[in-house]
């Protein structure tokens, strides 16, 4: 868990979060251990389209096996904690306490959801973000075991697509996240496109309900070219 600072603390109003993104902004913090808040409004944009997704045939052979559990909101505390986590492979984290506490308190206030992966119901990999109209704002996963956090956000991708939502918003471009078909777009076009899809009604919760996936329900490597 990251540990609170005292006198440091800042406090985020979690509407000023909401009304951040609805503008096309987001909060970070230079590093876990930071005190200080900034918001962020990147001239280029990374953006996945959920209905043009192809995947690899390497994850869609895995996605067949159905390797791990997938739950939704059982344990976002956890995801933002595992997403927060320095590892070896990543030293720094953008997530301090007070964007902890605030992205938990939009979680109950039903804005942020977290996409869970589970093996021995032990939590070894997930997502979170917020969903706000027709877009999900993405913003971080991490992973124990391999593959988890690709298996965590083909999940996200299916739901998004039953549920009717126009982008994903991914915020930046990894490489990771280019093999999903994430592309790039500059700050106009994308404000063009998140006025338009706020104004979408829909449903972050159209495959099943919190908690435990239905083995029925889970994401087929057939639904993606």
């Amino acid at each position: 868990m990251i540990n609170n600072f005292q006198n440091n603390y800042v406090k985020i109003d979690y509407k000023n979060v909401l009304d951040a993104y609805r503008h096309g902004l987001f909060p970070m913090s230079e590093d876990q251990n930071s005190p200080d808040i900034f918001w962020v409004k990147p001239k280029i944009r990374g953006v996945i389209d959920p209905y043009k997704v192809s995947l690899r045939k390497k994850l869609k052979r895995l996605l067949n096996k159905k390797p791990y559990s997938i739950k939704v909101n059982t344990d976002f505390i956890g995801v933002i904690e595992g997403c927060a986590r320095a590892t070896k492979n990543r030293e720094n984290t953008w997530i301090n306490p007070s964007i902890r506490d605030v992205y938990i308190e939009l979680h109950y206030k039903g804005y942020a959801h977290s996409i869970e992966c589970y093996s021995n119901n032990e939590l070894i990999g997930g997502l979170y973000g917020v969903a706000i109209g027709g877009v999900f704002f993405g913003e971080s996963m991490f992973s124990k075991l391999p593959n988890a956090s690709k298996i965590a956000l083909v999940h996200l991708i299916e739901r998004l697509k039953v549920g009717k939502f126009a982008i994903l918003d991914t915020q930046f471009i990894t490489e990771h996240l280019k093999t999903f078909g994430a592309y790039e777009i500059n700050q106009a076009d994308f404000l063009v496109i998140l006025k338009k899809a706020l104004m979408i009604e829909s449903n972050f919760f159209s495959i099943g309900n919190a908690g435990e996936l239905n083995i029925e329900l889970y994401p087929k490597a057939d639904n993606f070219n």
